[in-house]
């Protein structure tokens, strides 16, 4: 089983631009361009809780109870893994070596040969990874202009009960 994953390392750069975002929600002073680029962050965020997928550049560190929770990592995309720690049968904390696997695609596999560690019993296997895509698909990005241009507009809460633009724009971009 996974635990949550907790970013260590947040983004530096947005999917979305200022300018961009500027654009779609027709504004033309530079008044709001603080208020503008909080939300931007603050769309990424709910696009990338909605999809269940990272999109933006950041490290994370997630825990695993066993081995084979690695089939099926909790995070999507993962651009490379910076470490996985554990504590070996002899209480004894250790780093798997890059030999020993391998990342495809959302899952960390042995490489031909290798056999994963043994680990002491209870203990959490922590998996340190930089996420995110290296690029956002167009729907995607439009559903986060959607959101922000919303989130500027109207500044309080509205009824969403409803299958909006926003949901349209992203039912094909979840991972599950």
């Amino acid at each position: 089983m996974w635990y949550p994953a907790k970013v260590t390392t947040p983004a530096t750069a947005e999917p979305v631009t200022l300018a961009e975002a500027k654009r779609h929600a027709r504004v033309d002073s530079t008044d709001d361009d603080d208020y503008l680029t909080s939300l931007i962050a603050v769309a990424r965020s709910h696009v990338e809780k909605y999809c269940g997928t990272y999109l933006a550049t950041q490290t994370i560190v997630a825990k695993a109870d066993a081995w084979t929770d690695f089939a099926r990592l909790p995070v999507y995309p993962v651009q490379s893994i910076t470490a996985i720690a554990y504590v070996d049968a002899n209480g004894d904390a250790q780093t798997l070596a890059d030999t020993v696997y391998e990342l495809r695609d959302a899952a960390v596999v042995l490489k031909y040969g290798q056999v994963w560690p043994s680990t002491q019993s209870g203990s959490l296997i922590t998996l340190t990874a930089v996420v995110g895509a290296t690029s956002v698909e167009p729907a995607v990005k439009h559903a986060m202009l959607l959101r922000i241009a919303d989130l500027y507009e109207t500044r309080e809460s509205g009824d969403e009960s409803g299958w909006t633009s926003f949901d349209s724009l992203l039912s094909n971009h979840r991972y599950y």
